[in-house]
């Protein structure tokens, strides 16, 4: 990770997905009251990021694949969904 990235991915990549994954459990919560939203979006932003970063990291410049791993979110979406669990 370059120190000199303006976005300072390790701030903004955890915050975004919180928001993401919080609006979707929303959602969830409200329509169908299952307190499993944030972590089937979770699971499906990993999807995507898998396929964008072996399209993007290893597809184009051979990047090392193990440097970018985005699996910090899916224990993210778990705690958002046990609290729920827990609150409602």
């Amino acid at each position: 990770i370059d120190f000199k990235d303006r976005r300072m991915w390790p701030t903004v990549t955890p915050i975004v997905a919180m928001c993401f994954a919080a609006a979707a459990q929303s959602f969830f919560w409200t329509r169908f009251r299952l307190p499993i939203g944030a972590t089937t979006v979770v699971l499906a932003l990993l999807i995507g990021e898998w396929i964008n970063r072996y399209d993007n990291f290893w597809g184009w410049t051979f990047f090392p694949i193990n440097l970018v791993f985005p699996s910090a979110l899916i224990p993210m979406g778990f705690w958002l969904d046990i609290v729920l669990m827990i609150v409602g």
